[in-house]
Formats: C-alpha cells, sequence, structure tokens
C-alpha cells in the first residue's frame, strides 16, 4: 500500500509539471485550434503522451479524491482540443474536394 506521503509528493510534482509544461502547451494548442487551424505531429504527440500518462496516475487520482476536479477540467480541456480539431481537419478535408 502506498504511503501517504508519497502520493503527495507524486502529486506535488505533477502539479509542478502541469503549471510548467502541460497547461501552457494545451491553452497554446486551444488558441490553434479556434483559430481555425489544424494539429500537427509534434502536438497530436504531446496529446498522446498526455493521455498516457492520464492512465498511469489513475490509480493516484482514486486515492485522492482532491485531485479529481483539477484532472477533470483539464481532460475537458484536452477535450475541446481534440473536438475542435477534428471539426477543423474535417473542414479543411471537405474545402478540398
Amino acid at each position: 500500500m502506498r504511503d501517504q506521503s508519497q502520493d503527495i509528493g507524486v502529486a506535488t510534482a505533477l502539479v509542478e509539471r502541469l503549471n510548467k509544461e502541460r497547461l501552457p502547451r494545451a491553452l497554446a494548442l486551444k488558441e490553434k485550434v479556434d483559430r481555425g487551424e489544424t494539429l500537427d505531429d509534434s502536438d497530436i504527440a504531446f496529446l498522446e503522451k498526455v493521455f498516457a500518462d492520464v492512465r498511469t496516475i489513475e490509480p493516484l487520482l482514486n486515492r485522492n479524491p482532491q485531485y479529481q476536479d483539477i484532472a477533470g477540467r483539464m481532460a475537458r480541456l484536452y477535450k475541446e482540443i481534440t473536438d475542435k480539431a477534428l471539426q477543423n481537419e474535417e473542414a479543411k478535408g471537405s474545402s478540398k474536394q
């Protein structure tokens, strides 16, 4: 069984990464797709990494419900990005026809 202090240490590192890396990149991607642009390979790789990380930290979130709100907010942001990116891709594809 995991020690609560270990969970706190992991959560602290994750929040720091979120603030310094993940959130700024996600907000930049949101702006990009809101302008009607599509995602490039590095954008997609970033999102795939984020989704893989979420699966990894799921047990931490289950043990520590106090972190679930921020995780849910980030999940909604990533969903908005991917939904809009798909719309942009579809619009780009239909304009080529």
